[in-house]
């Protein structure tokens, strides 16, 4: 007579033992792929991630280095060993799952150097991302700002600790962030981990005059110091740099016409914190004697970041004028209406209606803050019609 319970017991055996194959066979593939790729620079920080990843890339190409990279950012991209984007196609939501595979990829090209930007949020998925999947020879930071409190912390120490996840094990690394460096540099001690500030170099306003989009002086001085670490000389790595193909989301000004009306306005949608939305505006306000115009497009979801960037504008940026995408905001702006002039969109309203209220201001440099991902990307590609440029 056959014995059910044991040919179950056999069946649930050779699964287990199927998928403890797999498991092996699987980190078997991915740390052969690893050793493939000799120099892995794994970046993460609140913001700047994707910049620095492009940035770091084209020193270390004109540097003689076959190098690629892959960053998340407004929209993910492979950036290959020409400096061309490839475009990165998703059957599914974004995963984490994608680095290994990307890996295998990256393994076959042959290449000595991989720049990769981290795409993880929550603190458990970025030590996943850095000692599961990449196990970076160099980890760079950018900064800690206050953003992603859903899932990060509430306080920019508990951002830090989140961000320090991907500070690798016996190797060492580069970041611009000072506030919480020694916090950094606690961890980076246990990890027996060398660490470095990259604030202490210097970039001329010649240099950043000469770049092709508006940069972070930050932003490069990291990816330099990066460079300097894996021996590209500085003029180098700086010529490098100013052949950057900059992100979908880099900050370029754009000159607005329609008829007689001229306006320039600038996507800053991605500075989308308060500390990197001021930055920006500091980066920004010199480059055009207009009047000062902020476009805040806001997410449902984030309500929290509503509040905080209205507190922002009306407390040190304040504009001339001030347009608000958004629902339910009139109790967070009653107080300052008498200070700015104010139009305000209800999420209903068509993107035709806002860029038609935009295009018949007339000397005005409009900045777009708050959200770029979904609306604000259509609205760009609409609002391009009337880049002088395009």
């Amino acid at each position: 007579m056959i014995d059910i319970n044991l040919i179950s017991f056999l069946v649930l055996l050779t699964i287990i033992l199927a998928l403890i194959f797999l498991g092996f066979a699987e980190l078997y593939l991915h740390r052969n792929a690893l050793s493939k790729i000799p120099i892995r620079i794994h970046v993460n920080g609140i913001r700047g991630k994707s910049s620095v990843v492009r940035l770091i890339a084209s020193g270390l190409r004109e540097g003689g280095l076959k190098t690629y990279a892959k960053t998340t950012g407004t929209i993910p991209r492979i950036i290959n060993n020409k400096g061309k984007d490839v475009g990165l196609h998703r059957l599914r939501s974004a995963s984490i799952g994608e680095q290994i595979k990307l890996m295998r990829y990256f393994a076959k090209q042959s290449i000595d150097a991989l720049v990769i930007e981290c795409m993880a949020v929550n603190p458990q998925y970025q030590w996943t991302s850095e000692h599961r999947i990449v196990n970076s020879t160099l980890g760079v930071i950018t900064n800690v700002r206050r953003d992603h409190i859903d899932e990060m912390g509430t306080t920019a120490n508990q951002i830090a600790s989140s961000i320090s996840n991907t500070i690798p094990f016996n190797s060492k690394v580069i970041t611009s962030e000072n506030k919480h460096f020694n916090l950094f540099k606690d961890i980076a001690e246990k990890r027996n981990t060398e660490i470095e500030n990259s604030e202490i170099l210097d970039i001329t306003k010649e240099y950043l005059n000469n770049f092709p989009y508006l940069e972070h002086p930050e932003n490069i001085k990291l990816a330099l110091k990066v460079c300097q670490e894996l021996g590209v000389k500085k003029d180098i790595a700086l010529e490098g740099m100013l052949k950057t193909n900059p992100d979908p989301g880099a900050l370029l000004i754009w000159d607005i016409i329609n008829k007689n009306k001229k306006n320039q306005f600038v996507s800053a949608f991605a500075a989308n914190d308060p500390d990197s939305t001021l930055k920006v505006w500091d980066l920004i306000k010199e480059k055009t004697k207009n009047k000062k115009c902020i476009f805040l497009n806001t997410r449902e979801d984030r309500r929290y970041r509503t509040i905080q960037l209205i507190d922002l504008i009306y407390a040190e940026i304040k504009p001339d004028l001030l347009i608000v995408r958004a629902n339910n905001v009139t109790s967070l702006i009653n107080e300052y209406q008498d200070k700015i002039d104010l139009k305000v969109f209800d999420m209903s309203a068509s993107q035709d209606d806002i860029i038609d209220y935009i295009i018949n201001l007339n000397q005005f440099f409009v900045v777009g803050v708050g959200n770029i991902v979904g609306w604000g990307d259509h609205f760009l590609e609409k609002l391009k019609k009337y880049y002088a440029h395009a």
